[in-house]
């Protein structure tokens, strides 16, 4: 079994990862330390031998130690429940779009 990972958010607080990461852009980074991130993905729709594209979209917790604004491309991974709405953490912010 594979071991979690740790998530340093701040000096003293730490969240272990698990499940899944994926990598999605920020839409709105209104809310105190919380970001919604969407990402597309394709489902193959057997009747018509096609692929349609669907957007999945999550709210995310953003680290003390990043600096997170909108159009930020970035890499999410699952956790604990942080809040009624938040189970996913920002690990890392790969590039920004412009």
């Amino acid at each position: 079994m594979k071991e979690a990972e740790k998530v340093a958010v701040s000096e003293s607080t730490q969240y272990s990862t698990r499940g899944k990461t994926f990598v999605g852009v920020v839409v709105s980074a209104k809310a105190n330390k919380t970001a919604s991130v969407q990402w597309e993905r394709r489902i193959f729709v057997k009747k018509y031998e096609r692929y349609e594209k669907r957007r999945s979209k999550v709210a995310a917790h953003i680290p003390d130690h990043l600096e997170i604004k909108e159009g930020d491309t970035v890499r999410i991974a699952e956790t604990r429940p942080i809040s009624k709405t938040k189970h996913f953490v920002i690990t890392e912010k790969m590039e920004e779009i412009q």
